[in-house]
């Protein structure tokens, strides 16, 4: 039988589990854009969509990080995408407290930094968790 059609070629992830990890691999770089939009036209409201996005992502990794850290304590080899998701998820939260700010203080240097730093890790686990398990591989 195909690999693709075998029963052992699909993720490790539960689909609720995809799901759940689908909203910040979007909001983190599209706050990341809206950081870029407002750098570059310096429009507070770019600056509020932003500080949206990273709540957003924040709520629903949160969520995808408490289902990664479930599915190790139940023995599921998702030890990578879990620290992944917790890395991620501390950049997005001091990226909130940064985008917390008024004014140009808002985003910045650090604001931009840390929204890269988030929208790369986030689509890190997203790599990772949508890839297929290493069983289904070999």
């Amino acid at each position: 039988m195909p690999a693709a059609l075998s029963p052992r070629a699909s993720s490790a992830m539960h689909p609720l589990h995809s799901l759940l990890l689908a909203f910040p691999v979007a909001l983190f770089p599209g706050a990341l854009l809206s950081d870029i939009t407002y750098l570059q036209s310096s429009e507070m409201q770019w600056s509020n969509f932003s500080a949206w996005l990273i709540t957003g992502a924040l709520v629903f990794g949160g969520l995808a990080l408490v289902w990664s850290i479930a599915a190790l304590v139940l023995g599921k080899p998702l030890h990578f995408l879990a620290l992944v998701l917790a890395l991620m998820w501390v950049a997005g939260l001091l990226n909130a407290f940064q985008h917390s700010h008024d004014g140009w203080s808002s985003v910045g240097t650090t604001g931009l930094t840390l929204s890269i730093v988030s929208s790369v890790l986030a689509l890190a686990a997203g790599w990772n968790g949508y890839s297929p398990s290493r069983e289904a591989r070999t």
